[in-house]
């Protein structure tokens, strides 16, 4: 970037853009939990919001709009293993760990014995 008074003027406008749509963001944040959603939707509606500004906020303010490629392929990766490990346990909810071998008639019938 360069650091003429130009280039210095559009970066402090960028920023208080930035942030003044983070300020609205947040009050349609508040506003969206006036409303009393069912909880699919506003999960689903608070994950946009919060994914819209942490983007806001990750690329210009951490700068990573001029990163290189490969800072990309690192926060994907990132985004990738965290995936996974939110949806482990739905890997782990067909498993037979803890479940009785014998069930129904059989349980009972030895049971009486």
């Amino acid at each position: 970037m360069h650091s003429d008074a130009a280039s210095v003027k559009k970066s402090i406008r960028t920023y208080l853009t930035v942030g003044a749509a983070l300020f609205v963001f947040t009050g349609i944040t508040v506003a969206v939990n006036q409303i009393h959603l069912a909880v699919p939707m506003a999960i689903t509606v608070a994950l946009i919001i919060a994914t819209t500004k942490g983007t806001m906020v990750a690329s210009i303010f951490m700068h990573l709009n001029h990163e290189k490629k490969w800072i990309y392929g690192a926060l994907l990766l990132t985004m990738i293993g965290f995936a996974l490990v939110i949806l482990l346990p739905l890997f782990t909810i067909g498993n037979e760990i803890g479940t009785p071998i014998e069930t129904g008639h059989a349980a009972v019938e030895h049971a009486g014995r």
